[in-house]
């Protein structure tokens, strides 16, 4: 536990150095405290010793370690931060739409790589079916589902199509599908009935891949916004260290990983350097937040940049946005 004076002056310094970018010495810290010269030394030679602060070079100022930047994020930052805070509008959007305007936003408000999960589409439920004659042989089914996703196939038969047995398919997916979530295991069972003509069970047999390929691709979507923001040259650190992030952000399978961690905080994740698993962000600063309904995250949002980054704003938006996604989402279950 740091004295009073050392979080004071452990505080400046992290504030200088992600304000300029450059290290800070006792000259202009002795601007702000009423100590001697000497008593700030000593100050910064004791956070050194504890290894949250660092020398660049013999002469230079000190600079923030991981475990500064840690302390920093855990006791420093201001319980209530009012900088400018993130807004978004997702009312009476689609699903998708609304990541993305999320990701989008969230990016340009923290300048950083933004990076938010989408839910698994098993989460959803169907929500309404359409089944279309578009050509005497050609027909289109559309799937709605909960979440406002619309997937749509088309078919070609051989024969022309009979209006009255697509109108048919469609009430029966309604009265039969709707509401079946699209990872149940009932749902294929209800696609067939006894009772039904060979004609319709033929039928419902060919339209039947639209739903049973909507449940087997039931996996999370990565949207991703503001890579190019990592070429910047005061971004960049080891080209390898960069290109082991953008081989990450195409594999996404190993960013999908790391922001599942998310899922099972209370709050904001933060991960600094090499506090992160994937060699990929040990380079790096995470941010993440789970979001989701009352009773269960369903996706995360998160920013990724330089250790030296805006850690209030990055943790404020980051938290805000997964407050009005899960808002968001909520209301779209509702509607159910």
């Amino acid at each position: 536990m740091l004295t009073d004076r050392q979080e004071l002056v452990l505080r400046r310094v992290v504030e200088e150095y992600l304000g300029a970018g450059l290290p800070v010495g006792s000259r202009s810290l002795s601007a702000e405290f009423e100590w001697g010269p000497s008593t700030i030394r000593h100050e910064l030679a004791g956070l050194e010793e504890l290894g949250l602060l660092a020398h660049p070079h013999t002469s230079a100022g000190r600079v923030p370690t991981e475990a500064g930047y840690r302390y920093f994020v855990d006791r420093l930052l201001p319980a209530q931060d009012t900088g400018p805070g993130l807004s978004l509008s997702l009312v009476r959007r689609e699903l998708d739409e609304a990541m993305r305007a999320t990701t989008e936003a969230l990016s340009q408000v923290t300048n950083l790589l933004a990076v938010v999960s989408g839910p698994p589409l098993q989460s959803s439920t169907i929500r309404h079916v359409e089944v279309l004659v578009l050509q005497a042989q050609v027909l289109m089914v559309v799937v709605i589902t909960s979440t406002g996703g619309v997937t749509k196939r088309i078919f070609t038969f051989i024969d022309p199509v009979d209006p009255g047995l697509a109108e048919w398919a469609a009430s029966y997916f309604n009265e039969r599908l709707v509401g079946f979530g699209l990872g149940a295991r009932m749902l294929h069972r209800r696609l067939h009935d006894a009772s039904l003509s060979s004609t319709e069970s033929d039928f419902l047999t060919v339209l039947a891949p639209v739903f049973t390929e909507l449940a087997e691709a039931s996996h999370e979507t990565l949207y991703v916004e503001g890579a190019s923001r990592l070429l910047r040259i005061d971004r960049v650190g080891e080209v390898s260290e960069l290109d082991a992030l953008m081989d990450m952000l195409e594999r996404r399978v190993t960013l999908l990983g790391v922001l599942r961690i998310a899922l099972s905080q209370r709050d904001v994740l933060v991960r600094i350097g090499s506090e992160n698993d994937a060699p990929a962000l040990q380079s790096r600063a995470l941010v993440a937040a789970g979001y989701g309904l009352p009773q269960r995250r369903l996706g995360a949002v998160s920013v990724i940049g330089p250790l030296r980054m805006d850690y209030g704003r990055a943790i404020r938006s980051v938290r805000e946005a997964a407050s009005q996604l899960s808002t968001f989402i909520t209301d779209v279950y509702d509607e159910r």
